[in-house]
């Protein structure tokens, strides 16, 4: 694993170790559909969901883009846990021992003056199992397609990228792009044929690639939009980047996949994710990036946590305990 940088406040940078690769959360339609029907039924049922949260000036709308539950917990979060130990604590969190949801929620901030989107969820893919509700959950919070003038890519896994494109055209035609050139260089070289990352390569080659002449790379602490930089966070993909938001001195943090799972991966940073690429490293972000945000008080994003994705996290034991939002954006 490479060296890992001191950590200020206002910088996450890891080095980019790219270690032992599982395969991604990647868009395939076969794959989404392959889950049990009644899996898949159970998700399909749900209501359309966003949140809209004021932050300053800002607007920050999450949109449910989908769900999907899922059997054996162990096999993706504590994978180098015995599944009894991973069982154990979901009981003790008032969870189903073998059994948990996966939500998937973009953000969009609406500064006033850019309309900025962050990931775009499992789009056209993912429809057939309820999933690739994004543009319809924009619609309803009163955006069009059109008015988004900045998707920004936090990394390049499947249900991020998924929504970029609707058949061969850009799902957002008037936007442009912005990720990092650590995990976009990954993802488009060839010598991920062959490798754990190769299905991952070729879904950025079909959704990401197409829009190379409106994407522009951004670096550590770099600026997307006046308020919005992003901060490195590497480990579950050799690129991670959260980011930061900020208006009238008020903030919040969009952390992306650091977290997977609002128990288990917080209240277990340490234990071992199948989608983390670099497991190591993806812990020893998770440590980095929530100490910051329980010492600060800041509230997160989070891509998977439970809807509407937003809280705080107080540190307990060796992890955090997650608090969701209520109303503290309302006011």
């Amino acid at each position: 694993m490479g060296h890992h940088s001191t950590l200020s406040r206002r910088s996450l940078f890891l080095a980019a170790g790219i270690g032992t690769l599982a395969a991604p959360l990647v868009l395939n339609r076969a794959a989404v559909l392959a889950q049990s029907e009644s899996d898949a039924t159970d998700m399909r049922v749900s209501p359309l969901e966003t949140r809209s949260l004021k932050l300053g000036s800002f607007r920050v709308l999450t949109v449910r883009d989908g769900m999907r539950a899922s059997g054996a917990p162990s096999e993706t979060f504590g994978t180098d846990q015995p599944a009894e130990a991973v069982g154990a604590l979901l009981a003790e969190n008032f969870l189903p021992a073998d059994s948990f949801v996966n939500s998937f929620t973009p953000t969009l901030v609406d500064t006033g003056s850019e309309v900025v989107l962050f990931d775009t969820g499992m789009g056209e893919g993912g429809r057939g199992a309820g999933m690739g509700r994004l543009l319809e959950g924009l619609n309803y919070a009163g955006y069009t397609p059109d008015q988004v003038s900045v998707v920004v890519i936090t990394h390049m896994h499947g249900d991020h990228i998924g929504g970029l494109m609707e058949g061969d055209k850009p799902a957002f035609p008037n936007a442009r792009y912005v990720t990092g050139r650590t995990e976009y260089d990954f993802w488009v070289n060839p010598e991920r044929m062959g490798t754990p990352a190769e299905q991952g390569h070729q879904g950025v080659l079909a959704k990401v690639q197409p829009l190379a002449e409106k994407l522009t790379f951004i670096e550590d602490e770099g600026e997307v939009v006046p308020g919005i930089s992003g901060l490195d966070a590497f480990g579950h993909s050799p690129g991670h980047m959260i980011f930061r938001v900020e208006s009238e001195g008020k903030a919040l943090l969009l952390t992306a996949d650091t977290a997977n799972h609002f128990v288990l991966s917080l209240q277990r940073p340490d234990w071992e994710v199948r989608f983390d690429m670099d497991k190591a490293q993806a812990a020893a972000t998770r440590k980095k990036v929530f100490d910051m945000i329980a010492t600060d008080r800041l509230a997160f994003i989070g891509y998977h946590m439970p809807f509407p994705a937003a809280g705080f996290v107080e540190k307990a034991g060796e992890g955090y305990r997650f608090v969701p939002v209520s109303y503290q954006f309302d006011l």
